[in-house]
C-alpha cells in the first residue's frame, strides 16, 4: 500500500454525465469545464476520458499547456483569457480559444501580429459584475474587434450566471433577456449555461453549453442529489482504518477534547484529514461509510487523522477501507455537513492524495 488513502475517479461515470448533458442540451455543443484540476478529478485524466467532447474549459494558461502536452487536440478556451503579450503568444502557439473580458485583453489583441489569427469569445456582463463588458461599452468593443480584421477569424460571445442554482430566481430571466438584445440580431454562436443553467434554462442552452460540476456527477442546486438529475458521481473518496482504540466513558476524543464518549466505546482512526482536503471544521455526527454501513465521526479533524465511533460496528478491523464520500454517501451530504458547498470540497483535496481514473 503505497498510500492508505486515495482518490478513484470513474471512467464510465463521467462518460456517462457527459451523455445525459447531451441529451439535456441535444442542440448544444458541450465545452467541458475542467479547470482547477478538474474539480479535483484530475486535469489530464478527465480530458483523456471526454475524447468526444466539442472543446475543454480551463481557467489559466498552464492548464491548457498540460493538456497540449498530454496530447489533447479538441479546442481549449481559456476561460480568463491571457494577461500579457507573452501568453498570448502562447496561445496562438498552441491554438487556444480566448476570452476577451477586458480593456486590457482587447489591447493585447490590437497589438498581435498582423498575421495573427484568433478564436475569440466576448465575454459580456449582464448583471454577475465580475468579469466581462458591461452592456453599454459592448457597441464600442465590437468596433474595434471588426478593426481587427483577420486577426479574430470566430468571434463568439457569452456571458455567466449569477443565480442559475437557484431556479426561481427572477436573475437569471433578467440577464438572458440582456444577453438577447445585445446579441440576438447577429449570427454569433452564443453560451450562457453553467451546470444549473443546463438544467433549469433549456430555453437559454443557445449554440454551446458550459457544464462543469455536473459533468462529475454532482449538482449544483442545494435541494437535488445529482443522482435526481440522472447523473452518477464520478469521485469516491477513500482511505484506510489504521488502528482502533477503546475509550472509556466520559474519555475524549482529538484535539481540544471537543468529543467525550457517552460511554465506553470503540473508536476507529482514520487515514484523512486537512491535510487531504478534509475540512477541519466537520463536525462530530458527519458520516463516513464502513463496510457499506455508516458510522460518525468524533472529534476535530486532524491534519492527517480523524476518528470514528464505531461502538455499534464490532466487525470494523484495522486496514477496513473507509469511504469519505462517494457512491451512497454523495459528496453534497458531506458539504451540507460542513457548511459548504460540493464544489470546494471536490476541488479541496489534496495534490499529495494518490488519483486513479477506473
Amino acid at each position: 500500500m503505497i498510500s492508505p488513502i486515495r482518490v478513484e475517479v470513474s471512467a464510465a461515470a463521467l462518460r456517462h454525465n457527459l451523455a445525459r448533458i447531451r441529451q439535456v442540451a441535444p442542440s448544444s455543443r458541450v465545452m467541458a469545464v475542467v479547470k482547477a484540476n478538474a474539480y479535483g478529478h484530475g486535469l489530464v485524466q478527465v480530458a483523456q476520458c471526454f475524447d468526444d467532447v466539442d472543446a475543454f474549459g480551463v481557467a489559466r494558461l498552464p492548464e491548457a499547456l498540460a493538456l497540449r502536452a498530454a496530447g489533447v487536440r479538441q479546442p481549449v478556451v481559456l476561460l480568463e483569457g491571457v494577461f500579457d503579450a507573452a501568453q498570448l503568444i502562447e496561445a496562438l502557439r498552441h491554438q487556444l480559444q480566448i476570452i476577451v473580458h477586458c480593456e486590457e485583453q482587447l489591447a493585447l489583441l490590437e497589438q498581435a501580429p498582423a498575421d495573427a489569427t484568433f478564436t475569440v469569445w466576448l465575454k459580456i456582463d449582464t448583471g454577475m459584475n465580475r468579469l466581462g463588458f458591461r452592456p453599454e461599452q459592448v457597441r464600442a468593443v465590437l468596433q474595434r474587434i471588426d478593426a481587427l480584421g483577420g486577426r479574430v477569424s470566430v468571434l463568439r460571445v457569452l456571458t455567466h450566471f449569477a443565480s442559475a442554482d437557484e431556479p426561481e430566481d427572477p436573475m437569471t430571466a433578467r440577464q438572458v433577456a440582456s444577453f438577447d438584445a445585445l446579441t440576438g440580431q447577429r449570427s454569433w454562436e452564443r453560451s450562457l449555461c453553467n451546470s444549473a443553467g443546463v438544467f433549469a434554462q433549456p430555453a437559454a442552452h443557445a449554440q454551446w453549453v458550459r457544464p462543469g460540476l455536473a459533468l462529475y456527477g454532482v449538482s449544483p442546486f442545494t435541494e437535488l442529489l445529482g443522482t435526481q438529475l440522472g447523473l452518477v458521481p464520478a469521485m469516491r473518496l477513500v482511505s484506510t482504518v489504521i488502528a482502533l482504540r477503546t475509550v472509556r466513558k466520559w474519555e475524549c476524543v482529538g484535539y481540544g477534547c471537543t468529543w467525550r464518549a457517552p460511554c465506553d466505546s470503540r473508536v476507529a482512526i482514520i487515514a484523512a484529514g486537512y491535510g487531504d482536503g478534509l475540512p477541519r471544521m466537520l463536525p462530530s455526527g458527519t458520516p463516513v461509510l464502513l463496510g457499506g454501513r455508516r458510522a460518525g465521526l468524533v472529534g476535530r479533524v486532524s491534519m492527517d487523522m480523524l476518528a470514528v465511533d464505531v461502538t455499534a460496528a464490532p466487525a470494523v478491523r484495522v486496514g477496513d477501507e473507509v469511504v469519505l464520500w462517494g457512491g451512497s454517501l454523495p459528496v453534497e451530504e458531506i458539504a451540507a455537513h460542513a457548511g459548504t458547498i460540493a464544489y470546494e470540497l471536490l476541488c479541496g483535496v489534496s495534490q499529495r492524495v494518490p488519483l486513479a481514473i477506473v
